[in-house]
């Protein structure tokens, strides 16, 4: 599962005025027409995918609970999951 809160280095508390922000922010940044960063087009899709949940009430009432679920359901995965992709972002 990704933490389509990590990607946009918000609190799962966050409003929808605060990621939609962020993603404004990120977004220009990561676009791959201004950024020639190899990675950028995959950070601009992760980004755009995380956005469509965030941003959408049902979707990000879903999200959020089966984030909640995962956590108490199979911790261990998740916090491997939840790790290697923090290491990964560290790393860029």
């Amino acid at each position: 599962m990704k933490d389509y809160y990590r990607i946009f280095g918000l609190p799962p508390s966050a409003t929808l005025t605060e990621i939609k922000n962020t993603y404004r922010k990120k977004a220009s940044a990561l676009h791959p027409d201004r950024n020639p960063d190899a990675s950028a087009q995959a950070d601009f899709q992760e980004l755009q995918e995380a956005y469509e949940v965030l941003s959408d009430t049902d979707k990000r009432r879903a999200y959020d609970d089966n984030r909640r679920r995962s956590l108490i359901e199979n911790p261990l995965e998740t916090a491997r999951e939840m790790w290697s992709a923090y290491l990964k972002a560290s790393l860029r």
